[in-house]
């Protein structure tokens, strides 16, 4: 097969366990115009026996084998060695829904604007999901529209890699999987949004993602939550932020002071805070005074140039603090940003 039309970018190391379950999915997709980029990350178990065994029946699996290097080495070793225009992650512990591929193709030829797309997302076993997980997937999972999931990248990461299908282009054009010391994912969608890319989700349940307590996101320091305050900081700094003379931050928690020692270290000109809680307003933060909401607007008007920046980071505060943002009269997306 010179030119399928999807490659799906396939990372495996010490999976023997899971390898089956994740590659018989890929395989029985509806749409089989497909290779699969097996990348065998160094391992030391029954991965690679499994991988040649699938090679061996099935002539759309395509084994590569490389040194123990981590996983972002493992998934640029495969993007460049992925022949078709539409790339499809997917990992060697989760399952894919026989129709996931068909559709998310579907929506990327239906709307040539689109860098990526995703789809609705379950994890298992329902016994492993602690309360962090389910909260997450049901913010993740009610982002469906290129709006809503630019609206909100900012917060956290808005699509679970390995159920996502991207344009190759898209891909190659950021220069592909990045280490910045934070997750790469992350980093990719970011990337991507700073370039023009847009996202959507096809709105059907059809990716499985497992848990359990080896996945890197509980493991590996880039997934910590500093790592996520670093990256969004960052690509703030070089977005929203860039050219403005004044930033303001909704928030004088936790996020907000961390968010604001990262943006005073880049030189950014953080201004103020504004926050609900009087043990907090009239004091400062970093030097910076806080002020309440009700003299927020005094302090809008006055400042030149000036961004908000929405840092409360309790559960279900988002909703709220939008609420109150606009009722005052500031558009998302150009006057201020949720961050968490």
């Amino acid at each position: 097969m010179i030119h399928p039309r999807i490659s799906v970018l396939l990372p495996c190391r010490n999976a023997s366990a899971t390898l089956d379950d994740a590659v018989e999915s890929v395989l029985r997709q509806t749409l089989d115009d497909l290779e699969v980029v097996a990348v065998d990350d160094g391992s030391s178990d029954e991965t690679p026996a499994r991988l040649d065994q699938w090679a061996q029946q099935d002539r759309r699996m395509r084994v590569l084998r490389r040194p123990h290097a981590g996983l972002l080495e493992s998934l640029n070793t495969g993007l460049a060695e992925c022949r078709a225009s539409l790339i499809a992650r997917m990992d060697a512990d989760d399952r894919s829904h026989p129709e996931r591929f068909a559709h998310q193709s579907e929506l990327l030829n239906a709307q040539p604007d689109l860098a990526a797309v995703g789809c609705l997302v379950e994890a298992f076993p329902s016994e492993s999901i602690g309360p962090g997980l389910k909260l997450y997937l049901d913010w993740q999972n009610s982002l469906i529209t290129p709006e809503s999931i630019a609206r909100e990248i900012y917060v956290e990461s808005p699509l679970v890699h390995p159920s996502v299908m991207m344009r190759a282009s898209w891909l190659r054009r950021v220069g592909g999987y990045q280490d910045h010391g934070w997750p790469e994912d992350y980093d990719l969608w970011l990337r991507l949004h700073a370039d023009g890319g847009r996202f959507a989700k096809v709105p059907q349940m059809l990716f499985h993602w497992r848990e359990h307590p080896g996945r890197l996101t509980h493991s590996d320091p880039r997934y910590a939550i500093d790592s996520f305050l670093r990256a969004k900081a960052c690509y703030l700094s070089r977005g929203p932020l860039w050219g403005r003379k004044s930033v303001i931050l909704w928030g004088a928690g936790i996020v907000g002071k961390k968010l604001s020692r990262l943006f005073l270290a880049d030189g950014l000109p953080v201004t103020a805070f504004v926050d609900i809680d009087p043990a907090k307003i009239g004091r400062t933060r970093r030097g910076l005074p806080v002020i309440g909401p009700q003299g927020f607007m005094t302090l809008w008007r006055q400042s030149p140039q000036p961004v908000l920046l929405a840092t409360v980071g309790a559960r279900g505060a988002r909703a709220v603090v939008r609420q109150q943002i606009t009722s005052l009269g500031l558009v998302e997306g150009q006057d201020w940003w949720a961050v968490a």
